[in-house]
């Protein structure tokens, strides 16, 4: 919470001084409040301040990359305006806002994270694209900007002049301010990335055609399909880092017991800032019958010994690439017989999933081939009836329990390119290069009479990321353990 502090700041530096009016000197506004900063102050601020440009930057790891996906992108529409926002802050309350984070397509295509940058592909005459990206350039010192705008560097900090952007990113770089006029005067047709920036959108209003609009989101999502060297890279970081972050779960779960699962939350989350960005998402940290809500995000409850603690978190890299990974663990370190029987059923359909997953494979088999299971398990249990395991997964009956899909592809987004063609991706075939989650679960519900009571409150999930490969496929998370009897002597090793 800076904002408190800044007012102090700025109500110290700005009040006229003593006998001049408050017209005097130049207007200040924060908060919708002007108070009057007299010449003299305005003068001394623009004065005695060390040149700060770095010269010679190296281009940023993906930069070579993000040349090529705009490549892609260009040679898709050609003789087109393509537009793509990051986005702007989103207010929390008052006057916070959340922490910024750009829209995946436009980190994507540049590598910068830049608040309101907009990445524009401008035609030309030979059906190629000259890239330009708007970013907001250094705060001024000599108009005052730098402390007298809300967002000024003195209380934001400093930010990269557009010359050290255009090192970096290896991109033309053009003030943002001026992005809407100048967009508003181009000719020609235009594809828009909506839904992130109000003023671009206004801009182009008449410009654009959902339709047109929505396939070039749809192209957008798809190219993300198959990852690229530096995108595994990524991916396989962001796995080694959560396996550390359960690590550290598991060392603080002697006290979490009876305690919090907001303990666990944080306990994670300081991985995720350390190691990382963030977290990818809202944290699951779903403790006895919470593990049975699918997306459990509250984290309120408690972890007492005796339960299973579900916990499906991931760590965010600073490029904004993220893992995904649940772990079941019994709470007080050993499964009792039948929170083993139920893992058991859940670890088996996960490796018959991971089994399917391979070059040439349809993306839905790793579901049915775990789902199969599943439904296997559920009638031999006798909570089908008198079915047979086929028949009851031809009725679906299996879902009750189950309750979602086994996996999705995972990325730059926790679900990745979720807007891509149904052909290219859910109806389509497994590529090399494609990296998605298999994370069959089965949840029993505490009002669930359609099962013995022992069951009631009972949900087991396990997670885990996999590259597909030219050979098959490789588990990016696979430090973590997943036998039930791994997990508990895992548990044993480090909370000794």
């Amino acid at each position: 919470m800076t904002e408190p502090n800044q007012e102090a700041v700025v109500t110290e530096l700005t009040e006229p001084a003593s006998g001049s009016g408050p017209d005097d000197g130049i207007k200040h506004r924060k908060n919708g409040l002007t108070r009057g900063v007299t010449e003299e102050l305005a003068e001394n601020m623009r004065q005695g301040w060390a040149d700060t440009e770095r010269r010679d930057l190296e281009p940023i790891p993906q930069a070579a990359h993000t040349a090529r996906r705009r490549a892609e992108l260009s040679a898709r529409f050609p003789g087109e305006r393509l537009v793509v926002p990051a986005g702007n802050p989103k207010t929390r309350a008052n006057d916070t806002d959340y922490p910024f984070r750009p829209s995946s397509d436009y980190a994507y295509l540049t590598g910068d994270q830049s608040e309101d940058g907009v990445l524009v592909l401008e035609p030309g005459p030979d059906g190629g694209h000259e890239a330009v990206v708007y970013l907001r350039p250094r705060s001024e010192r000599g108009n005052g900007e730098f402390w007298l705008d809300n967002h000024g560097e003195l209380w934001d900090g400093r930010r990269n002049s557009l010359t050290e952007n255009e090192q970096l990113l290896g991109l033309a770089c053009r003030d943002v301010r001026k992005a809407a006029d100048e967009l508003g005067r181009a000719t020609g047709p235009v594809r828009l990335l909506r839904g992130y920036d109000a003023g671009i959108e206004t801009a182009l209003a008449g410009r654009t055609t959902t339709g047109q609009d929505e396939e070039f989101r749809v192209f957008l999502s798809g190219m993300r399909l198959v990852k690229d060297d530096f995108e595994i890279a990524e991916l396989r970081f962001a796995c080694e880092a959560t396996s550390r972050g359960f690590e550290d779960v598991v060392r603080v779960l002697d006290r979490a017991e009876g305690a919090s699962e907001r303990l666990i939350e944080g306990t994670f989350f300081v991985r995720a800032r350390v190691e990382g960005n963030a977290v990818g998402y809202g944290s699951i940290c779903a403790a006895g019958p919470h593990a049975t809500t699918l997306h459990w995000v509250r984290n309120d409850g408690q972890a007492r010994p005796g339960e299973l603690l579900l916990l499906d978190a991931g760590v965010e890299t600073r490029n904004l690439y993220t893992a995904d990974v649940t772990r079941t663990v019994p709470v007080d370190g050993r499964f009792t017989p039948l929170q083993r029987r139920i893992y058991d059923a859940v670890y088996a359909a996960q490796e018959a999933g991971i089994a399917a997953v391979k070059p040439g494979a349809a993306f839905r088999d790793f579901h049915h081939a775990a789902q199969r299971v599943l439904a296997g398990y559920l009638v031999d249990w006798g909570l089908l009836g008198d079915l047979s395991a086929d028949r009851a997964f031809e009725l679906g009956l299996h879902r009750r329990w189950t309750l979602a899909g086994t996996g999705h592809m995972l990325g730059i987004d926790v679900h990745d390119c979720a807007h891509s063609r149904r052909e290219e991706h859910v109806d389509g075939t497994l590529r090399p290069g494609m990296v998605l989650t298999v994370e069959p679960g089965l949840y029993f519900q505490e009002d669930d009479l359609t099962v013995p009571e022992e069951y009631r409150g009972i949900g087991v999930r396990i997670e885990d990321d996999i590259l597909v490969t030219e050979a098959g496929n490789e588990n990016l998370s696979a430090a973590l353990p997943r036998h039930a009897d791994d997990v508990e002597a895992w548990l044993a090793r480090l909370r000794a």
